[in-house]
């Protein structure tokens, strides 16, 4: 296992690999020979994050706890992005870059209410959502696609505050918007026990899904405790596993490996989902400790991509990103 370092003029919003190259908002470079080929333009201040879609074509700065954003494709604009007002100094904004079943690249994202999920075509910005709604109180926040993008998990929060997560029929949304509204198809009663913090998709059917220290008085026994990795099959519409998780709480970043996933909470950590087991971890790369998605202390949330063949980890730090090879 090696860790190697690419130094960058400014620190990375937002990274994915491109076959051997490094991609970052706006279409900065970096490939094997750790050389940056800059774009046209950056994007600075008030935008302090971003995203990029696995396509590489559409990226987003955006203010992380603001209410602004800019969808981008490749280095030109495609349009300004904007969420509600209400508590969005207080947590993370909801915005996923991704690509439906029917092959249309989407923005999905909360820009008329902070409870109501549309999901809109990124070339055209068609809202593909319309119909009547009755969105939940529940603050929607970290977003993603599953990788056949037929479902959508959201990672986010109600008021106590207390994180949870939801999961959607993105196909069923585009003819039914008001599913987007309810419960969906993680049943309540299987998150509502420890605090939900990080979740990721392992494939179209399997999603990991990470909690912290905190519990909910009333958790049910067949829901995932608090400081556990658990593996939930839609198909199934049960738990595959639910391991107590080794050595530190899983902070809102959950990358899939196979039959892995890495969190990052102060450094990186590869733990097996199916025992909870920590594999190997990087205490000498950085990423900052962000534990919920929410509260009045904003930190900011750690960039990082894992290579597409699962070899490589790349992770921004202030001066550089640190590339690390993977067992």
């Amino acid at each position: 296992m090696t860790v190697e370092s690419i130094p960058v003029t400014a620190t990375p919003k937002a990274l994915v690999w491109q076959g051997n190259e490094l991609v970052s908002e706006c279409g900065r470079r970096w490939g094997r020979d750790g050389v940056e080929r800059k774009a046209v333009f950056t994007w600075s201040s008030p935008f302090d994050a971003g995203t990029t879609s696995a396509s590489g074509r559409y990226s987003a700065v955006y203010q992380e706890r603001g209410s602004k954003g800019v969808l981008l494709a490749r280095e030109r604009v495609v349009r300004e992005l904007v969420r509600s007002d209400y508590q969005a100094p207080n947590y993370d904004y909801p915005l996923a870059l991704g690509t439906l079943g029917d092959g249309r690249e989407v923005v999905v994202h909360c820009p008329d209410e902070y409870n109501e999920l549309q999901i809109e075509d990124a070339a055209s910005g068609e809202r593909l959502t319309v119909g009547s709604r009755e969105p939940q109180d529940v603050f929607h926040s970290r977003l993603s696609l599953s990788p056949d993008g037929r479902h959508l998990l959201a990672v986010g929060w109600f008021w106590h505050p207390f994180g949870i997560a939801m999961v959607y029929d993105t196909a069923l949304a585009l003819t039914d918007p008001g599913t987007l509204d309810g419960e969906g198809l993680l049943p309540t009663t299987a998150v509502m026990d420890g605090e939900v913090t990080a979740g990721c998709w392992l494939d179209a059917d399997r999603l990991a899904l990470a909690t912290g220290a905190e519990a909910w008085n009333d958790g049910e026994e067949s829901a995932l405790p608090p400081r556990h990795l658990g593996v939930w099959s839609l198909s199934e519409a049960r738990w595959l596993h639910r391991n107590p998780i080794a050595d530190a709480e899983p902070g809102i970043l959950l990358l899939p490996r196979g039959d892995h996933v890495i969190s990052l909470l102060g450094h990186p950590r590869l733990l097996d989902t199916a025992t909870g087991h920590l594999v190997a971890e990087w205490p000498e790369v950085g990423a900052s400790v962000k534990t919920t998605c929410f509260g009045v202390s904003a930190v900011p949330s750690p960039v990082a991509a894992l290579h597409p063949d699962g070899t490589r980890l790349a992770i921004a730090q202030a001066e550089s990103i640190a590339v690390i090879t993977l067992p």
